[in-house]
């Protein structure tokens, strides 16, 4: 068996990034811009005005002064005139700043009588000028490759940019094979379950910027499990789930060998989630996943979702860990890295953690209680509450 560490990197290493396809800005939240884009003017282009007032020469800034309103200026509707001593000009947010002005005296500020304005006794020292290139100057430039925000894209389209390059999506199949194995709603034999971790797969997968495909269950049989590897022809990553065991009826290792699988390892020092592989079957990577349902989803996230990542052509794509105290005992652990499910909550001198008590890797209800896995390394001689422990944030 290798490490944790060792799988996620041959999983990585038989991963390249996809290509890239143009779309409208608006079709761009959650895609990952794949090149740098380069703002061709700043922005604001001009300076502005910042509040509702009016726009006058600094020398005309002293309470009680009296000014001429010689035109007014709006958003989208710049005044062409100019402002000298003594005069003012009308201004809204945003509008261009008139030549000559010097700063925006508040609409607050000032009292007005047809086409004369009197400044108040409230002087402030702010010039309510946004200066033109204030938010970016011509040439900024917003790296790649990055995950698209709602930000993002707001600052995108002030850069007047309207179609961006992304990442291709990760076409994903998903295959749950098991005679036992039937979809929600149907009706179940007496020695039948229900698929369950095929549907957090394909949530994980999407909500990481896949597109998931559930193909129907494979039975236990060598003709059935190769029908449904071939349905999975042409996807970028197969994820198969269950049957990568060394049972008389775990047949994914033997069928896809079968069928040309290039293994890069087979079983991972780890629980839960021990009987695991990867490697290419054909074009398509390939992920056998195990098949108890917290088995599944934490293995997903340790290795599924760093090749997702890594096939979006991200950087950094390895699982994020953070040191946080615990706040109950845990007890020793054995030669494998033991990923438990566990509870980060604030605490009154930050972050604790406590790992559940069962940690059965069937208990799906645990798993939803669970916004973390706290790491217990091989051979781990316990740990004691208020120790620091690593976590994988949920």
């Amino acid at each position: 068996m290798i490490s944790v560490a060792e799988a996620l990197a041959r999983c990585l290493a038989l991963v390249a990034p996809l290509g890239s396809e143009i779309v409208p800005l608006a079709a761009a939240a959650g895609r990952v811009m794949v090149g740098s884009v380069t703002a061709t003017r700043p922005q604001p282009p001009f300076a502005a005005s910042a509040m509702d007032g009016y726009a006058i020469v600094e020398a005309d800034h002293l309470t009680g002064r009296s000014l001429t309103v010689l035109g007014e200026a709006a958003a989208g509707h710049g005044w062409t005139g100019t402002v000298t001593p003594g005069t003012a000009a009308r201004i809204f947010t945003g509008a261009p700043l008139p030549a000559g002005a010097e700063r925006v005296i508040l609409q607050e500020d000032v009292t007005r009588t047809g086409v004369q304005i009197t400044l108040g006794n409230r002087l402030e020292p702010g010039t309510n000028i946004r200066p033109a290139g204030a938010d970016f100057p011509a040439g900024f430039t917003l790296p790649g490759p990055r995950r698209l925000s709602p930000s993002d894209l707001a600052l995108l389209a002030s850069m007047n940019v309207g179609q961006v390059t992304v990442s291709r999506r990760p076409d994903v199949a998903i295959i749950a094979t098991g005679d036992e194995l039937v979809m929600p709603g149907e009706d179940l034999g007496a020695d039948q379950i229900v698929a369950s971790n095929c549907f957090a797969l394909k949530a994980m997968i999407e909500a990481a910027g896949g597109t998931a495909r559930l193909l129907p269950i494979a039975p236990d049989r060598v003709e059935a499990l190769r029908a449904t590897l071939d349905l999975a022809a042409g996807a970028d990553l197969i994820v198969t789930i269950g049957g990568a065991s060394v049972g008389d009826h775990d047949l994914v290792g033997q069928v896809a060998a079968d069928m040309g699988l290039d293994r890069a390892f087979y079983k991972i020092a780890m629980r839960p989630g021990k009987p695991l592989m990867a490697g290419r079957l054909g074009a398509s990577l390939f992920l056998g996943l195990p098949g108890n349902p917290v088995s599944a989803v934490v293995c997903g996230h340790l290795f599924l979702l760093p090749m997702i990542r890594a096939l979006l052509g991200l950087r950094d794509v390895a699982p994020i860990m953070r040191q946080v105290r615990l706040g109950a005992d845990l007890p020793p652990n054995g030669p494998r890295a033991h990923y438990l499910r566990g509870l980060c909550e604030a605490g009154p001198d930050g972050d604790m953690v406590r790992a559940f008590d069962r940690q059965d890797s069937s208990l799906l209800t645990v798993l939803t209680q669970a916004n973390c896995l706290v790491l217990s390394p091989p051979d781990d001689p316990g740990r004691r509450a208020g120790d620091m422990v690593t976590i994988l944030p949920l």
